[in-house]
């Protein structure tokens, strides 16, 4: 028998299929609707838990109060004129728009003559014709002047040696071989100048001789004297800007809204390295930046990182030996560490001084570094760009990193505006506090048709040090306080600090690019007393020497470190303003090599000579 296999029917199958389907169907709605209604009925019908709610009590609201404390009057005159000063900064400037001509020159109080006065230099720069070598009917020179005690100032630039032509920037002035009389370097765009001081106010140029004339092909700006490596003679440190030439920035297209060709930005040129000139005595000199761990190279590009234009010289880890801070324009300062064996490390970032508190770095141009709160801190200010606040870096006793305190301390937000070149550090009252200084001027002269917040002439600043008196630090003083005269505009750089007439009070000089200078003087009227410390010791044992002044129990210290602003070098004897207290206590010197002086009791307003047999 044959069997057949019986095929299902096709409406059978579809029958099932569609029964199939809506069992699936079914069991999904169903346990969708128990996943929804269980939940519900749990916290329908949970227990009830009563939380008994605690009232907090409110904090009571404070409304922090504007200070009441104001600035004291002390009236600056300007003695520009009557005084003697007839100097004009030559910028070049006439329509190149080339970097240089923005940069202006620097200046120094120094005793040039020995004759217990402060004298004054003055750092001029050039024509392009001048530059390119080409003879001019009426030159551009430094000018000299010489102070007859009084403020009154006489230009004895001619046939002293120091009348020549330049593309100058910076100053410096150190006794570098120790005959007793101070001797002149001067940076520039080019070779750099050392000028030995023969005495008759005489100066005779020893640049070849000496070696520290540098690359004809390097911007110098900053310079300073003193003994980093402790064989008690003064050495010298040099800042270079940026790798410049007249036909390179003559060929770039820099532009301002507008059309109009503008300066070149620091972004615009590579960086350069400094120079550190050892002294090896007799007058030689040997350039040791490299093997002294001071060229810095970019991490990424392995270019030379430093943009350089300000430095100044502290013992900023305490150790005893000098470190130098340098700011750089547009890239991160550096810090350089002294290893104690003619050596270097870089730690700007480490310690906190290399950037803003962003992280950015800034147009860093002038600096200084004090002590200004008496406590054994140390603070450094740092002159910025527009649009970038001075900068207030502070360090506690205990340690070596800083923090930068602008905008806690009042100075950032009054800084925020200003273009800032010079700044330092001094006690123009005379009430026992560091104040600060700031000299401010634009780049372009036609910047306020493109920003309308900002100005080519700028006011110098003054701000006064309130201590603990105020809820702002810095208090800026306004016109009316420091006199028209003071606030007056101008394209400012430079600056630096002397008392000129000897009445005890700090005056002030501010450089300009393209201008006159402004000679200020100091009428302080107020019943302030003040002493004057003059040290006279080997010059590497007063440069960077530690003066510690105490009155009333109160202690002051100041480091004698004339290399800070812009360019530029102030007086060496130190000014320290007592208030009301009539007597010191105690004046201890202690010198770079360690070894201490002391004196006991001393009267007031007056100057006091410490040498290294004082006891």
């Amino acid at each position: 028998m044959t069997q057949h296999q019986i095929e299902p029917d096709e409406t059978d199958v579809q029958n099932d299929a569609i029964v199939g389907t809506a069992f699936k169907w079914s069991l999904a709605v169903f346990l969708v609707l128990a996943v929804l209604i269980i939940p519900l009925i749990y916290i329908l019908n949970r227990p009830v838990v009563i939380d008994e709610t605690q009232e907090s009590e409110l904090a009571e609201v404070q409304v922090r109060e504007s200070s009441t404390v104001t600035a004291p009057a002390v009236t600056f005159t300007d003695i520009t004129t009557e005084s003697g000063i007839e100097f004009v900064h030559e910028s070049g400037a006439k329509g190149q728009k080339l970097l240089p001509e923005t940069m202006g020159g620097g200046c120094a109080f120094f005793d040039f003559d020995n004759d217990g006065d402060q004298d004054l230099l003055f750092v001029n720069s050039q024509t392009w014709e001048e530059f390119s070598g080409e003879e001019v009917d009426s030159p551009s020179l430094l000018a000299l002047y010489e102070n007859d005690g009084t403020g009154n100032f006489k230009n004895v630039t001619a046939d002293s040696g120091l009348d020549i032509s330049l593309y100058g920037m910076g100053v410096a002035c150190g006794d570098y071989d120790s005959d007793g009389l101070v001797d002149v370097y001067v940076s520039a765009v080019g070779t750099n100048r050392l000028f030995h001081n023969a005495g008759g106010g005489k100066f005779k140029e020893v640049t070849e001789s000496s070696g520290t004339g540098g690359d004809a092909s390097e911007w110098g700006t900053s310079c300073g004297w003193f003994d980093f490596d402790h064989d008690n003679d003064l050495d010298l440190f040099v800042c270079n800007y940026v790798k410049w030439s007249k036909e390179f920035d003559s060929a770039q297209d820099f532009k301002l809204t507008g059309g109009d060709r503008a300066y070149g930005r620091p972004q615009n040129f590579e960086g350069t390295f400094p120079y550190l000139f050892r002294n090896d005595g007799d007058g030689k000199f040997t350039e040791v930046a490299e093997e002294a761990g001071l060229q810095i190279k970019n991490p990424d590009s392995g270019v030379p990182m430093a943009k350089s234009l300000g430095v100044t010289f502290d013992d900023f880890n305490r150790d005893g030996w000098l470190d130098m801070l340098v700011a750089n324009d547009t890239v991160q300062n550096l810090l350089f560490q002294n290893q104690q064996d003619g050596t270097f490390t870089e730690v700007g970032m480490v310690a906190g001084v290399a950037f803003d508190m962003n992280g950015d770095a800034r147009g860093a141009m002038g600096i200084d570094a004090a002590d200004f709160r008496n406590n054994d801190s140390i603070g450094v200010a740092i002159g910025n760009f527009s649009n970038e606040m001075t900068a207030l870096y502070v360090a506690d006793q205990q340690s070596a990193l800083f923090i930068d305190e602008a905008i806690s301390s009042g100075l950032g937000p009054t800084t925020r505006l200003s273009l800032t070149f010079g700044v330092f550090f001094f006690d123009y009252d005379l009430d026992g506090r560091l104040d600060l200084f700031a000299s401010n001027g634009h780049l372009e002269q036609d910047i306020n048709r493109v920003q309308p917040s900002q100005f080519y002439e700028q006011p110098p600043q003054l701000f006064w040090n309130c201590g603990v008196q105020a809820d702002t630090e810095f208090l800026l003083v306004p016109k009316n306080v420091a006199g028209q005269a003071f606030s007056r505009p101008l394209v400012g750089r430079g600056s630096s600090y002397a008392d000129i007439d000897n009445d005890g009070d700090l005056d002030v000089v501010i450089a300009t690019t393209g201008q006159k200078p402004r000679l200020l003087r100091n009428d302080l009227n107020s019943s302030h007393h003040w002493v004057r410390v003059k040290l006279k010791n080997d010059p590497a044992q007063v440069i960077g020497a530690l003066v510690e002044l105490t009155a009333n129990g109160k202690v002051s210290r100041r480091r004698v470190s004339p290399t800070k602003s812009y360019l530029s070098q102030s007086e060496l004897p130190l000014t320290f303003g007592l208030d009301e207290y009539s007597l010191v206590d105690k004046i201890r010197v202690v010198w770079t090599d360690g070894t201490e002086s002391v004196i006991k009791d001393h009267p007031v307003d007056q100057m006091i000579t410490v040498d290294a047999q004082s006891e």
